[in-house]
């Protein structure tokens, strides 16, 4: 029984611990610390033949930089991130003509970007509530 009871509170100090480190962590060293590639859009999973170029892709570097490719083309643009709040500024895009909407799709969410919840191997991008995208790390 002192064994059951050991084993226990080991699990809940690992448990409290755990939950205390994804705390801790900084997002914006999570942000910057990778390139985040589109895995779903919109609640839905992905048609890959709106993307003929590729699956599009974010880059958030130092000093609030923001760089991607939507799709089809690539831009250079700018993001805030306070707490949780994140806004985004795609900015400059290149102007190729791209078939199917899925830049388009991809350019309006970010747009609408309020907010997000991110971990090493997924950030989710928010407004309020309503998922947006979710991309992980490209490998």
């Amino acid at each position: 029984m002192k064994t059951i009871k050991s084993l226990a509170v080991a699990c809940a100090i690992l448990f409290m611990t755990s939950c205390d480190s994804v705390k801790g962590l900084n997002p914006m060293s999570l942000l910057t610390g990778n390139t985040w590639e589109l895995a779903s859009l919109l609640g839905k999973n992905l048609d890959l033949s709106q993307f003929a170029g590729g699956l599009p892709n974010l880059n958030f570097g130092d000093a609030g930089k923001l760089t991607g490719f939507a799709g089809c083309n690539n831009f250079n643009g700018s993001f805030e991130l306070e707490g949780t709040k994140l806004n985004l500024d795609p900015g400059a895009m290149s102007r190729k003509a791209c078939p199917g909407s899925g830049e388009d799709d991809f350019i309006s969410a970010l747009s609408k970007v309020k907010d997000l919840k991110i971990g090493k191997d997924k950030l989710t991008l928010l407004d309020g509530a309503d998922e947006l995208m979710t991309l992980i790390p490209k490998k």
